[in-house]
């Protein structure tokens, strides 16, 4: 009962800052691998053209 109510008190104590982190850790990876791929990209393709 009292794991429960500790679940549920927690929830509800979630302010801005968990919400941007929350995205932060979410997103982040994407756009590393996107930037990181984009830049390999182009590395590969100037390569080409010499």
């Amino acid at each position: 009962m009292l794991l429960i109510h500790l679940l549920i008190q927690d929830s509800s104590a979630y302010d801005s800052g968990y919400t941007i982190g929350y995205a932060i850790g979410k997103y982040l990876p994407f756009v590393v691998l996107v930037v990181i791929a984009f830049f390999l990209f182009r590395y590969f393709k100037n390569k080409s053209k010499k």
